[in-house]
């Protein structure tokens, strides 16, 4: 497997010295994901299998295993640090129904397959997007669900101008040099998606979450990183 930070940052040192603000710079909107998914869940009839795929510190893992006691949750990432604090976690507490492994995108072979695979707030660090999304898409099991959040054109020109701001800015909180390792591949489109880019990866339409989901009223850049679920035919 590759390093975790062949070509972004380093997420197993960034998990090893991670502080409660960066747990939250990298699950910002992970409350409307949880809810949204939630809503999915019921739309279409239950789960008994789940794939978090760049489950990070695990706040949607955690939360679809509680919510589902009697299905089996399993959270992938390729930082061994998060990977290790989250069975911790669950261990502490008692959660005998999920479970953590390692993966590195694009690279993603469960031997398994899954009534629900979610990815989210990870693909902008894979410049393979389109071979991951074949990979997990592989992983989910007829009638099941690929549930996507994904940075587009749009969204990698608001990380520019992001990025552009704080190169201007004097602010000796935010790091532009740090921001920029961490978002380029984003920022230099190398890892922006596509409603048409997904359709040609997987060979089905994407549709929108929030045609099952009740849309948030405060919204998260939904038109930047759309979240989308992907079925896959019986």
């Amino acid at each position: 497997m590759t390093e975790t930070h062949q070509q972004t940052i380093d997420w197993d040192e960034f998990w090893r010295t991670a502080d409660t603000d960066d747990h939250e710079s990298a699950t910002p909107s992970a409350h409307h994901v949880r809810e949204a998914l939630a809503d999915l869940i019921t739309e279409t009839g239950g789960i008994d299998s789940v794939a978090d795929v760049g489950c990070g510190p695990g706040v949607v893992t955690f939360d679809l295993a509680e919510r589902y006691p009697d299905a089996d949750v399993v959270g992938y990432d390729a930082a061994e640090a998060i990977l290790d604090e989250n069975r911790e976690r669950a261990t502490g507490e008692g959660l005998e129904n999920v479970s953590f492994e390692r993966t590195v995108l694009p690279e993603f072979d469960p031997g398994r397959q899954f009534d629900l695979v979610l990815c989210y707030g990870t693909l902008a660090y894979v410049t393979e997007s389109e071979q991951a999304l074949q990979n997990m898409y592989d992983a989910v099991a007829p009638g099941g669900h690929l549930v996507l959040g994904y940075v587009n054109e749009f969204g990698a020109a608001q990380f520019r101008a992001q990025h552009a701001e704080l190169e201007e800015s004097d602010d000796p909180r935010r790091d532009p040099g740090e921001y920029g390792e961490r978002f380029g591949l984003v920022m230099a489109e190398e890892s922006t998606l596509s409603f048409d880019a997904i359709r040609n990866a997987v060979g089905t339409w994407p549709r929108s979450i929030w045609a099952v989901a009740e849309k948030p009223e405060k919204r998260w850049a939904w038109g930047h990183v759309p979240l989308v679920y992907v079925p896959k035919p019986e």
